[in-house]
């Protein structure tokens, strides 16, 4: 079973890379039939993953989202998921540019990880893992999909007004309302994820809150992305400013996921 599951996730990878280069053939030829093959892969490879991510948890009889690899691995598939549905609704290619891209990178992380199959700690023997875990997943995936619409909202002025690019990427205020909307979704995963995982933790350690890193570094997150929205939504702080909110909170997602694991270790350092 662990070796079907193996041999998926390296298809899988292989689609992703497949759909980015289309994705990058489609601006760089500006042919339309690249986009949709693009689209294509993406789509099948979306589902190869979902199929090893089904494969992992029978073989592991739990929800494969336990560990550095896992997690990480389910973070390239909400992501992979979650554009594939906003370049469909919007009609929106060029995302797949900029999301695609990081797609692989998590994908390269997860194949970088250990892939062994370990019993669950007594601390993840719990029925809110789901919850919690799968929430954080889905914020996650969220929230780069905004860090890419604002990377490209940022360099939407020095597309060339009527031109090929012009075309197919939607005005800067449409660009800025579905970045919004995506980081809206990200924040309420997160603030779920932050609320199962206190009640998780008052049942597993007997506190709801204990400052471990990713604790504060989730919370930090969350702050940022909260900032985000306080600004838009009282000050008016829309277009650029907002732009680089999205991107600088996605920086910080990425440390609380790789970065606190790696220099900051604590009871979290399973996940």
């Amino acid at each position: 079973m662990q070796n079907a599951e193996n041999i998926l996730f390296t298809v899988t990878m292989i689609g992703y890379f497949l759909s980015m280069a289309c994705y990058f053939l489609f601006v760089a030829l500006k042919k339309n039939r690249m986009e949709k093959a693009g689209e294509i892969l993406q789509a099948a490879a979306l589902l190869l993953h979902t199929a090893a991510l089904v494969l992992r948890g029978i073989a592991a009889e739990r929800l494969p989202m336990t560990n550095q690899y896992e997690f990480a691995t389910c973070f390239a598939w909400a992501l992979a998921g979650v554009s594939l549905v906003f370049i469909r609704k919007y009609r929106f290619p060029v995302l797949g540019v900029f999301a695609m891209p990081i797609v692989f990178l998590i994908m390269g992380y997860a194949a970088m990880q250990n892939r062994d199959i370990r019993p669950l700690m007594p601390a993840l023997q719990s029925g809110w893992l789901a919850f919690h875990v799968s929430t954080a997943i889905i914020a996650y995936g969220s929230f780069g999909v905004s860090a890419a619409l604002g990377a490209i909202f940022l360099l939407r002025r020095k597309v060339k007004e009527g031109g090929f690019l012009d075309q197919h990427i939607p005005e800067e205020s449409k660009l800025d309302v579905i970045s919004y909307r995506s980081v809206c979704l990200g924040l309420l995963f997160l603030t779920l994820t932050i609320l199962t995982g206190a009640i998780w933790a008052e049942r597993a350690w007997g506190s709801y809150w204990s400052w471990d890193p990713k604790e504060t570094w989730s919370l930090v997150t969350w702050i940022i992305y909260a900032v985000y929205l306080h600004l838009r939504l009282r000050r008016g702080w829309k277009g650029r400013a907002a732009a680089i909110f999205a991107v600088a909170g996605f920086v910080c997602v990425i440390f609380t996921y790789i970065g606190v694991n790696t220099f900051l270790p604590g009871i979290h350092s399973y996940a």
